[in-house]
């Protein structure tokens, strides 16, 4: 079965740093990019980031010059790695790609992840 999975979240006071990390299973990230997104209680899901295969990036204006996303194709890994944490980062962070090929051949269209949950204290 194909599926992404995120790990990295955690508590962490404001002011410190994390680094999130989006793994594909049974299936490899693909040319399609790959992107983070983060939902708060009572908020609606927001993009955080986003990487093409060829490392081009693009950053939601909150979190530019704090956050940085990498991608590892030889570890089919997608990290998100966050800085100067603030209390408005507290969200549940989920990954995305475009697309993901399956390893049975099939293309998988738009996966979401599941989700790590990040809380920020002040």
């Amino acid at each position: 079965q194909v599926r992404l999975v995120e790990s990295g979240g955690g508590l962490v006071k404001a002011g410190g740093s994390l680094r999130l990390a989006c793994t594909a299973f049974g299936g490899i990230f693909t040319s399609a990019p790959v992107s983070y997104y983060r939902q708060a209680p009572g908020k609606q899901r927001e993009f955080v980031a986003q990487v093409t295969s060829g490392g081009s990036t693009e950053y939601a204006d909150s979190v530019k010059g704090r956050f940085t996303i990498s991608r590892e194709g030889a570890k089919n890994t997608v990290y998100l790695q966050m800085n100067s944490l603030k209390p408005d980062d507290t969200a549940v962070y989920i990954c995305k790609a475009d697309r993901l090929l399956a390893h049975s051949g099939s293309l998988v269209l738009h996966p979401w992840g599941q989700g790590t949950q990040v809380t920020v204290s002040s």
